[in-house]
């Protein structure tokens, strides 16, 4: 038996490649009134491989070999650009993107005040 490592890992490596986008975990940059919001994320990835071979007197010559891939995504948050300021929203205060929501409020606000007033029609 020839064991392929290379072969392997290429297309473990591939479909992690292909899966760790921004989009993958929360969509694509969006508008929020005047706000943009560009997604950020934190990905962490992880291989093991693993072979052998071996001779018993009783059973013969046996060989055998493994690999292994692990990934996790998080969203750790939103960059958000109003004009030529930009600043971060961290989701990561309480946890996922619950923390994110949190701030919509405080978003809208601050787009609230700087729009002019408008005085009322008698």
């Amino acid at each position: 038996m020839e064991i392929q490592f290379k072969e392997m890992i290429d297309q473990i490596t591939h479909f992690m490649k292909n899966e760790a986008k921004t989009n993958t975990v929360i969509g694509d940059p969006f508008q929020l009134g005047e706000f943009q919001c560009i997604p950020v994320i934190r990905v962490g990835m992880g291989f093991g491989t693993g072979g052998g071979e071996g001779d018993a007197p009783q059973q013969g010559r046996g060989e055998g070999a493994g690999l292994g891939a692990g990934m996790g995504i998080e969203p750790i948050g939103f960059l958000v650009a109003k004009g030529d300021s930009i600043s971060f929203v961290n989701t990561r205060v309480n946890k996922g993107l619950s923390a994110a929501f949190e701030k919509v409020p405080d978003l809208i606000e601050t787009y609230l005040k700087t729009r002019p007033v408008e005085e009322p029609v008698s």
